[in-house]
């Protein structure tokens, strides 16, 4: 039997049929297994919340990621666009990221990469199109335009500032402090609203005139001061970060960038409404105000020479110059810190990275650098300008006169040619009597750039050049690069081969020829290139001889004449006069510099990947932020239009940020701290309110009131919580240890610059002249040779501190240790710090044992010989009070033996002297 004898038998249909099945269960097994599609919810999303959302989730999102919303983890982070690429796992970041195989990208970083399986998971998640379905999210995104300082103000009842405060005291438990003392009010409020102590006799006033407005006169004495814009100008400089110098390694000063300063100081003391103080910052140049815009370019600054030469070290440095201006403007006037999103959107603020660029484009034709004030000469000035040239024409006229009778013609810088009948002669003499500028005017010597002689032949020639023979001699000559006697006579124009003599207003030249010939014609010029106008001969004489010592006159001046133009030179001449007068008049015309910036035609702007001049992408128009406002302008408008229209957005009464944010530096500078602990950052990132009820409450009294500083400034030094005690309390400081609730008034101590004013005042010294450069505090103005500090100040150098020529990035070597801020960055709010250097500085300095000797001669001069009376006025001067009986028996010892001069060292290093009240 065959061994296929047990198979039963079958058809031929049978057989065929059970073989294709068993081929069919081959083939089968051969071909892939059928994969359900990748749940994103099941399998996806649980990768993500594992090994990704610790750094790119709610907390926190590194490199501007979010995975764990549905809209940010399309969106991408900074750099490399949408994460995620539907349908093309290759073109997807985050697959790049996961499987590559450097160490310093992979994603999750260090030892926690993602196993074979994640990896093809997510690489099957996308290939199929990335399906994430709406509504699994875990977490929801936060709409961050809704922000408390983005909202309008709220409406507010017809209230006070004491209502707020006590409403707020009241739900904590607490209730205001006792008033302070008269005497302790007068000198808080003179040093806010001034930054000097009041005299005696403003207290002693103060103290007898007991009628109810008694307060109020005081405030607006203060408020009409020229002492209060120079206190509160320095708030507002140290926000713009003001200086005198450019800043960096260089440091070069800044000679006319002092009229920022005198505008702040001024528009302060005007009143200027805040409104129009934000308008004439940004476009001063509209508003007839160019010392304003010193605002935008406040900040460091590169010079050219700094900068590379490369066009990409260029675009870079103009990136970087127009950030400063974006930091300036959205900090100080609106509080935010939009410069965070020139690489990115903004991490915490409804601020996008194109919103940045927006705003850019507002400044995209401001350069750094100086402009004319061109509109703001004084009535004074004209009328002198006016005034001189009357006179000068009065005097020329006079002048041409003198010399139309002494047979005098004008030179000619280009050009001059003396003609005469032919004569023979072998030496030509020209001799300079006098130049057009008398050297008794301290003026330079007279030159000339080529000496011709000419033939009396049909064609004539040169017969003076070197290249014929000729040679020449002079009386004397300047020796330098473009001056030598050879450039006399070598064919050569210009004053690059000229030849000068070296006495002042005269001298003489002269040519000898190869051979005797006959000549009618002499020309020379000072100049024949056309670059200089002064410096030529005046009165000259011309001579010529055949043969030596037998020279005659060919032309110019008689000689017997010459006295008579002399007297022309005198001193108090006629061309004296006529020379000073246009020295002034040129003085006059020069128009005062200011560095305030300089405008040009908009470049483009474009959203720059990552912040790089190198990777521009769209191009954007001038736009405000998106979140806060709907004002855009055209690509192509005109330069001043941009800035315009980005001034009227912010000052707009309807813009929330404007008026909250200067109502809190006002009430910053009265309480040490602004009802917003972060002045210049009222984003998301800043502190909340501690008052906002308060604060929406003035800023919509300050709009009310016309945008008036001193309106605000009125209302809170006469309020029942500015007028509180100072003085601890056990029960208040267990609740509100920071006095944020104001259940005291919180002292602090003076400003660096009130100490020095301060001391000055009180020794008799300070000099009040307002304006102009500043005094120096340094040796130099700036550079690179060093800061060394000027010790001894006379003069101008007693002026009060905001008059100094600012060095940025160096402190004042007194003074800078009490946190004086160096202008390198913005300084809303200034540190108290309590340092060892300050009381050595305090103590020590030259500075201070000069004013406590100045201090003891003023007392001296307002006081007999006795001590005790000398100590009473000390005291009066320094802490605007008489000292008690038992400091008067511990200090009169050390004043008889050590002498005056020491008591009012110490009374300056008293906290009472250094502290408000």
């Amino acid at each position: 039997m065959s061994s296929y004898d047990h198979i039963p038998f079958c058809t031929t249909d049978s057989w065929r049929i059970a073989a294709c099945a068993v081929i069919a269960m081959v083939i089968c097994a051969s071909l892939p297994t059928s994969v359900a599609a990748v749940d994103f919810v099941g399998e996806v999303q649980p990768i993500f919340a594992q090994h990704c959302v610790g750094c790119h989730g709610e907390s926190k999102q590194k490199s501007g990621l979010r995975l764990d919303i549905k809209s940010e983890a399309f969106k991408g982070g900074d750099g490399y666009g949408p994460a995620v690429v539907e349908g093309d796992a290759d073109a997807s970041p985050i697959i790049e990221l996961v499987t590559s195989d450097d160490p310093e990208m992979r994603m999750p970083p260090g030892n926690h990469a993602l196993s074979v399986a994640e990896v093809d998971v997510l690489t099957r998640w996308i290939r199929e199109g990335a399906v994430w379905p709406d509504g699994v999210d875990h977490a929801k995104l936060q709409d961050r335009t809704d922000h408390w300082s983005f909202k309008p103000l709220a409406p507010q009842a017809s209230r006070s500032i004491d209502d707020f405060i006590d409403e707020r005291l009241a739900a904590s438990g607490l209730q205001m402090s006792p008033p302070a003392d008269r005497g302790t009010w007068l000198r808080r409020v003179h040093f806010d609203l001034i930054g000097l102590p009041p005299s005696p006799d403003a207290i002693d006033s103060f103290q007898r005139d007991q009628s109810p407005d008694a307060y109020q006169r005081v405030v607006d004495r203060l408020l009409q001061s020229p002492r209060y814009g120079e206190r509160w100008a320095q708030h507002w400089l140290d926000v713009v970060r003001y200086a005198d110098t450019d800043g960096f390694e260089v440091n070069t000063p800044r000679p006319n960038a002092w009229p920022y300063r005198d505008y702040v100081i001024d528009a302060i003391n005007r009143d200027l409404s805040y409104d129009q103080f934000v308008r004439e910052q940004l476009a001063g140049d509209a508003y007839a105000t160019n010392a304003a815009t010193g605002f935008l370019v406040t900040a460091a600054a590169l010079l050219p020479g700094q900068i590379g030469k490369d066009d990409e070290s260029i675009r870079l440095a103009r990136q970087d110059s127009l950030a400063e201006i974006i930091i300036n403007t959205s900090e100080a006037f609106l509080g935010l810190s939009i410069g965070c999103a020139r690489c990115h959107d903004h991490k915490f603020d409804a601020i996008s990275q194109r919103d940045y660029y927006a705003l850019q484009a507002f400044f995209a034709g401001v350069q750094y650098g100086e402009r004319p004030i061109t509109n703001e000469i004084s009535s004074q000035k004209k009328l002198e300008l006016e005034s001189a040239r009357s006179q000068l024409k009065r005097v020329r006229g006079q002048v041409d006169e003198l010399r139309n009778s002494l047979g005098l013609r004008a030179t000619n810088a280009r050009l001059n040619e003396e003609t005469f009948a032919p004569v023979q002669a072998k030496w030509v003499r020209l001799t300079i009597h006098d130049a057009n500028h008398h050297p008794s005017l301290g003026l330079i010597e007279p030159c000339i750039d080529e000496l011709e002689i000419f033939t009396d032949e049909p064609t004539p020639r040169n017969v003076a050049l070197a290249s014929e023979g000729a040679t020449v001699t002079a009386s004397g000559s300047r020796i330098s690069a473009p001056h030598r006697l050879e450039h006399l006579n070598d064919g050569k124009y210009g004053n690059s081969h000229s030849w000068m003599s070296d006495e002042k207003g005269r001298g003489w030249v002269m040519i000898e020829l190869a051979e005797p010939m006959t000549i009618n014609r002499v020309v020379w010029g000072r100049d024949r290139e056309g670059k200089f106008e002064d410096r030529l001969a005046t009165v000259i004489t011309l001579e010529a001889a055949s043969e030596p010592d037998n020279f005659q006159h060919l032309a110019g001046i008689e000689l017997d004449r010459l006295d008579q133009w002399t007297s022309l030179n005198a001193d108090d001449g006629l061309l004296a006069q006529q020379t000073r007068i246009e020295k002034s008049i040129k003085r006059l015309e020069q128009l005062p510099m200011v560095f305030a910036g300089k405008f040009t035609s908009p470049e483009m702007t474009y959203v720059l990947s990552r912040g790089d001049p190198e990777q521009p992408l769209d191009l954007v128009p001038p736009a405000v932020p998106a979140a806060l406002g709907d004002t855009t302008l055209e690509s192509d408008s005109p330069e001043q239009s941009r800035r315009v229209a980005l001034a009227q957005w912010i000052a707009d009464p309807g813009n929330p940020l404007t008026p909250r944010v200067a109502v809190n530096r006002i009430w910053q500078g009265h309480f040490g701290i602004g009802i917003v602990a972060t002045p210049s950052d009222f984003g998301r990132s800043g502190a909340r309110p501690s008052h906002p009820e308060l604060l929406d409450w003035l800023a919509a009294e300050f709009i009310r009131s016309g945008w008036s500083s001193k309106h605000l400034h009125r209302l809170i030094v006469l309020s029942k919580t500015y007028r509180q005690s100072s003085e601890l309390r056990a029960d208040a400081v267990a609740i509100d240890g920071e006095t944020r609730l104001l259940w005291r008034y919180p002292t602090r101590r003076l400003e660096a610059e009130s100490i020095r004013d301060t001391m000055l005042a009180v020794s008799g010294r300070l000099n009040l002249t307002t304006g102009g450069p500043g005094f120096n505090l340094f040796q130099s103005h700036g550079g690179l040779s060093g800061f060394p500090p000027v010790e001894s100040f006379t003069g101008d150098g007693l002026r009060r501190m905001i008059y100094s020529h600012k060095i940025r990035m160096e402190r004042e070597s007194v003074f800078g240790a009490f946190d004086c801020p160096d202008a390198g960055q913005s300084m809303p709010r200034r540190l108290q710090s309590t340092t060892p250097i300050q009381a050595l500085n305090l103590f020590n300095s030259r500075f201070t044992i000069e004013q406590s000797d100045a201090f003891a001669m003023t007392v001296k001069s307002l006081t007999s010989d006795d001590a005790a009376e000398q100590v009473d006025t000390a005291f009066r001067l320094a802490l605007g009070r008489r000292p008690s009986a038992d400091e008067t028996e511990w200090v009169l010892p050390v004043v008889r033996q050590h002498g005056l001069p020491t008591l009012c060292r110490v009374l300056f290093n008293s906290n009472e002297f250094l502290f408000l009240p």
